[in-house]
């Protein structure tokens, strides 16, 4: 945690991953998120994983550093509660559609500096989630060996379009603080996608190529690297991308003499061009599998290391979490408290700023934990309106 963004405050009204990360990022960074759901918890709320008692891991490390209020969504007068909240604060984060009672136009009747930071799944409205953005871009069909596609199971599009959301709330910002202009900034998963295989160069090779690019395993296209095993079964990925990283690795192998001669019999070197490696990688990943295959992991793992050579044994996720280096002795991860009562590391801002105090993660909110401090400092309700509110069952406070 850091006060990079101390002072400013959002509102977040979503759900799922993308569009709260971004608030979370923000609150990483000091901003106050308050996070707007319905009464009970949204439709992430009891989201996978969760422990016995159904508290949702997820929800707990996503929603971590923000305050909650919960309202009754499906009532006029909790959705004017949640109108007025965006109106008195002036910045928004949601995935809800743009059409309806969050509509920007709407929300900014009264509050002409608004921002207004929405993720969308495509850019007509319709909906989509990161496993059907991804099917829609190519990606599992790029993916393993064929025919069938593979999907991944990291949600990366929703990942981007978080970080990406909370990135442009911070353009937006900036933007009003010259002119005190707002703006609504329409984010779809669908665009990051396809945007983001063109930054790649993906949409210039399809049009140069006119075909999809064939499948290659766990080959990395364009460059060598691929995993191999050793001689004590241990499977490692090693990736090349430096000439030097490849003089060192061919010299940590022995093998320098047999790939001067691949060199000379096919016309080629290898020693400064990625595209080639990759193009004859027929005949070098059959002699790198052979040198590798002689050896065993934490020799060649200790001896990678020392040249500079890029390489990493597979492990499952419970192995990285209890490695110390990637964990416990890290200083993103820290200790708070948490609703499910559950003691583990919870991470904090992934960024290291040197010049500024790192403090600890976070709690993550209770449903309705913060509704009548927030109710009573956003919008001056009184103790007895906020009390009717609650009676009433149009705001909800923890249990």
């Amino acid at each position: 945690m850091y006060d990079l963004l101390d002072g400013l405050t959002i509102i977040e009204a979503s759900s799922f991953v993308a569009s709260p990360s971004a608030g979370l990022y923000c609150a990483q960074m000091g901003a106050e998120v308050i996070r707007v759901d319905q009464i009970g918890g949204g439709p992430d709320f009891r989201r996978w994983p969760v422990t016995q008692a159904n508290d949702s891991l997820y929800w707990e490390n996503l929603n971590r550093a923000k305050k909650s209020v919960a309202l009754d969504l499906g009532r006029p007068e909790g959705r004017e509660l949640l109108q007025e909240l965006v109106r008195s604060v002036g910045q928004f984060i949601t995935n809800f559609p743009a059409e309806g009672f969050l509509g920007h136009d709407r929300l900014a009747q009264g509050c002409p500096g608004l921002v207004t930071i929405r993720v969308m799944g495509w850019p007509d409205g319709a909906p989509a989630l990161d496993y059907t953005v991804n099917n829609a871009v190519g990606y599992p069909m790029m993916t393993g060996p064929g025919p069938d596609p593979v999907n991944h199971v990291l949600p990366a599009w929703d990942l981007l379009t978080g970080a990406y959301a909370a990135f442009a709330l911070m353009a937006a910002l900036r933007r009003r603080d010259g002119s005190g202009q707002g703006c609504e900034v329409r984010i779809p998963l669908s665009d990051v996608a396809i945007g983001t295989v063109a930054n790649l160069g993906g949409v210039a090779e399809m049009v140069y190529e006119d075909a999809n690019r064939p499948r290659t395993g766990n080959a990395v296209y364009g460059l060598f690297g691929r995993d191999f095993v050793t001689a004590d079964g241990q499977r490692t990925m090693i990736v090349v991308v430096t000439p030097r990283q490849w003089s060192n690795l061919i010299s940590v192998l022995g093998i320098g003499e047999a790939i001067a001669a691949i060199e000379a019999t096919r016309g080629v070197s290898f020693a400064r061009d990625d595209g080639l490696r990759f193009a004859h990688r027929d005949a070098l990943f059959s002699l790198f599998e052979a040198a590798i295959a002689a050896r065993g992991h934490a020799e060649l793992a200790a001896a990678f290391d020392a040249a500079g050579v890029v390489h990493s044994a597979y492990r499952t996720m419970l192995d990285a979490v209890n490695d110390p280096a990637m964990v416990a002795d890290n200083p993103i991860f820290g200790s708070a408290p948490n609703p499910s009562h559950l003691v583990y590391p919870a991470a904090g801002a992934f960024a290291s700023v040197p010049q500024v105090e790192r403090t600890a993660p976070q709690s993550a909110p209770r449903n309705g934990q913060h509704s009548e401090e927030v109710l009573s400092q956003r919008l001056n309700l009184s103790s007895g309106e906020i009390a009717r509110l609650i009676d009433s069952g149009i705001v909800g406070t923890a249990a």
